[in-house]
């Protein structure tokens, strides 16, 4: 029996959290992704209702004016925002929601909704995450270098999330999450070089 129905995932680009969060739900047929709301245009393949709601830039600043959103933010010049109405709706069907967001939106919904469970998952090393990120080779070194930087102002807020877990072994760090949101226990001990993580790049 899951003892929370609201679980929210954040970490840096690279991390897979996507890639952890999707193997559940896969694996969970209880447990959805929270759909949010954008401001950008449908990628091939996209689906309005199930990858994403798409609304023009009126209709989000206007739901924004109307207190709508749980959490919202401007990323790349298009606006991203977790629906409080949709959040409510899919409760009401029973599922049990993942926000995967970053550090600010986890904070805004913790505000909000504080019974919500929040998990940062970590790279195990520095190296591992700048390996992910430098990823075929296509960027240069000034992109990787703001990617780094960017990576360590996410992990540093680590410390506002309920549960740590590292994703050093992804079949291990998935059972870390089934167990957190199965409420059967911890995850297990996080070892990592946390001052190596922070460093400044």
């Amino acid at each position: 029996m899951m003892k929370c129905r609201l679980f929210i995932f954040s970490a840096a680009s690279g991390t897979g959290k996507t890639s952890l969060a999707k193997a559940l739900v896969e694996q969970m047929p209880d447990l959805a992704f929270s759909v949010s709301h954008t401001t950008r245009a449908p990628r091939p393949g996209e689906q309005h209702g199930v990858h994403y709601y798409f609304v023009t830039p009126q209709q989000f600043d206007e739901m924004v004016a109307a207190d709508r959103f749980l959490e919202h933010a401007k990323v790349f010049g298009n606006s991203y925002g977790t629906s409080r109405a949709t959040t409510e709706s899919m409760l009401r069907q029973g599922k049990n929601i993942i926000f995967d967001i970053d550090w600010q939106g986890a904070r805004a919904i913790k505000e909000k909704l504080p019974e919500a469970v929040s998990v940062f998952i970590l790279p195990p090393s520095r190296a591992a995450l700048e390996e992910r990120l430098t990823g075929r080779g296509q960027d240069s070194p000034e992109v990787i270098a703001q990617r780094m930087r960017a990576a360590v102002s996410e992990i540093s807020h680590h410390k506002e999330f309920d549960h740590l877990v590292v994703n050093d072994d992804f079949n291990a760090a998935l059972a870390d999450l089934k167990t957190i949101i199965l409420g059967d226990g911890k995850p297990r001990p996080v070892r990592v070089d946390m001052e190596a993580l922070l460093a400044e790049v």
